[in-house]
């Protein structure tokens, strides 16, 4: 089934999100969290985890995106399975699958961050709402930039941020994305912190941006 703006579109996203995933996004057909209840339940993961997962199957499961310019284009679609409890405390619970053979999965952590695990948790954004809207910018960015130019290592640190402000909008944590007077730069830390590999550090700087490129 094809997505169309407000057509089962998810709320709680920006007028760019929304636009971006109407536009964009396909919904496939996935298994049902409540055929995999009981199981879990006899693996004593309590009532209320597997419920945050049926709201998220609800409100997410099947949907595709477009690849992202990161993280080998991110989940394949949503779809949550393997609940596990989190060292730091609470429970997570797998994202969806790789598109890909990487070194992480996309998890979806206890306090509904969204973020990869390998050999550490690492959330990248505050919630899946942000990773989709950093989707969504990269993607509109990336049509109307006169130029992009990446940055990698060491080099991100010398990145000018100061005439800039954080975009509110993608809830970033590892990875955030700021915004100047023509220019969207994206930051991307989430690979360098969860693999202890500092090199894959990135940012993206797209210039030359209208008003429409900057904010939609």
């Amino acid at each position: 089934m094809n997505l169309h703006l407000g057509d089962d579109v998810p709320g709680g996203l920006t007028p760019t999100g929304r636009a971006f995933v109407g536009t964009h996004g396909i919904r496939i057909d996935t298994d049902s969290i409540e055929d995999h209840r009981q199981r879990w339940l006899e693996r004593d993961i309590p009532s209320a985890v597997i419920d945050r997962m049926a709201a998220f199957q609800r409100r997410w499961g099947g949907l595709v995106l477009p690849p992202g310019p990161q993280y080998e284009g991110g989940p394949r679609y949503f779809h949550p399975d393997v609940p596990e409890a989190a060292p730091s405390g609470g429970w997570s619970f797998a994202a969806g699958d790789q598109r890909c053979s990487v070194a992480y999965s996309f998890v979806i952590g206890p306090a509904d961050e969204f973020g990869i695990d390998g050999d550490r948790w690492t959330p990248l954004h505050a919630s899946v709402e942000g990773w989709v809207e950093s989707l969504a910018l990269a993607h509109r960015a990336s049509l109307r930039a006169k130029h992009i130019t990446k940055v990698v290592g060491d080099d991100v640190d010398s990145v000018a941020l100061d005439d800039f402000e954080p975009v509110r909008e993608v809830q970033g944590l590892a990875d955030t994305w700021w915004r100047g007077a023509d220019s969207l730069v994206a930051i991307y830390s989430g690979r360098a912190e969860c693999l202890a590999f500092p090199a894959a550090r990135t940012a993206l700087i797209y210039s030359g941006l209208d008003e429409f490129g900057l904010r939609g």
